[in-house]
């Protein structure tokens, strides 16, 4: 009798590698699209070196780019509580229900149910609730129709921690996507940082469509895996939406034999969450903890945009399943000896 082998998913230290500091990018491009852009290529094992804005040299006629279109929302602001000068950060990870909000808080030791804390301008929450995750539960109440001009104005934009700075008025333009719409990420998909309005144009008049999805990225994003064994890992639940629109545009490429290109890691959990039968997707929308690894056959995604990841995260090991972990080790180690900048300001990859 004859039993087939099953692959085994990687250990999580096989992904340990050192990225110098360096290399880890704290600023953006000047340009968007000047940003180096490395070619992997799975199939012939080649890596080239091209500028971003090339990316159109690896897109055909009828070709379907797909693009998460969250926005980013200033999450992290600062309040104080009632009844003493204690300052604290609130940093707002997701709006449950009309003025109910998930947050963490710093100092958390200091803010208890009960506590109220002051924004100003008239506006201020109760801290109803924990959350299992160390969080707070916050009510909020003010005087004026919405919080999120107070937000806008006053918040910061929520960098991630590899960026070892203070997040600035420009980092409001520049950790988001140009054609970012949708609220409700506390992290940019980093890999349409890259797009500018002028290359989308050149690429939609080459004949290739642009289409979007919504997935709303969480803090959970920059969590470590804490176990060996992938299997074993929980990914958080993060919003999503496609409309029937975009999921009829893709899978009438597909039938053509069309390539569906997805920017960045959070498109294609997106894509992958919602592959009905065979390789049609459905317009929906819900919540995803989909973790992609190795081995993973990809159903819908033929071509990935992305950025330098972390080293053992689950952005990584998503990638690595799109190719292979040894050749996007490989593609690393070249990455640094070229110079690369890594991580969410960093530069870019496509894996054709």
């Amino acid at each position: 009798m004859l039993f087939s082998s099953v692959e085994k998913p990687p250990r999580l230290s096989e992904f340990e590698m050192e990225v110098p500091e360096e290399r880890i990018a704290q600023n953006p491009s000047k340009k968007r699209d000047e940003c180096k852009l490395m070619i992997l290529d799975p199939k012939n094992q080649t890596l080239e070196h091209k500028k971003f804005h090339n990316i159109i040299d690896y897109m055909r006629k009828g070709d379907v780019l797909v693009m998460n279109n969250t926005k980013v929302y200033p999450a992290r602001i600062y309040a104080w509580k009632e009844k003493s000068e204690s300052k604290v950060e609130v940093f707002l990870l997701r709006e449950l229900e009309n003025d109910l909000w998930e947050a963490m808080v710093k100092p958390a030791r200091k803010v208890r149910i009960g506590n109220k804390l002051i924004f100003g301008e008239g506006i201020a929450c109760d801290v109803i609730d924990n959350t299992i995750s160390g969080g707070r539960v916050l009510r909020f109440e003010y005087d004026v129709d919405s919080i999120y001009p107070f937000i806008d104005k006053n918040g910061m934009s929520p960098l991630p921690p590899y960026i070892k700075r203070e997040s600035t008025e420009k980092d409001k333009e520049n950790y988001q996507t140009v054609y970012a719409s949708e609220r409700g990420s506390v992290a940019a998909p980093t890999a349409g940082l890259h797009l500018t309005e002028d290359l989308m144009k050149k690429i939609e008049k080459k004949g290739i469509k642009l289409v979007y999805v919504t997935l709303h990225i969480g803090l959970g994003t920059f969590r470590p895996i804490m176990v060996e064994d992938l299997t074993r890992h929980q990914m958080d639940s993060e919003y999503y939406s496609v409309s029937s629109e975009t999921a009829s545009i893709i899978n009438e490429a597909k039938e053509k034999r069309k390539k569906i290109i997805a920017v960045g890691t959070s498109t294609v959990r997106t894509l992958e969450t919602v592959t009905v039968s065979g390789f049609q997707i459905t317009g929906t929308r819900g919540w995803t903890d989909k973790f992609i690894y190795p081995p993973y056959k990809f159903k819908m995604v033929d071509s990935l945009i992305t950025n330098f990841h972390q080293p053992k995260s689950t952005l990584m090991m998503m990638v690595s399943a799109f190719t292979t972990k040894d050749f996007l080790l490989e593609a690393y180690q070249e990455a640094i000896k070229k110079k690369y900048n890594f991580y969410s300001y960093g530069d870019a990859m496509i894996i054709i």
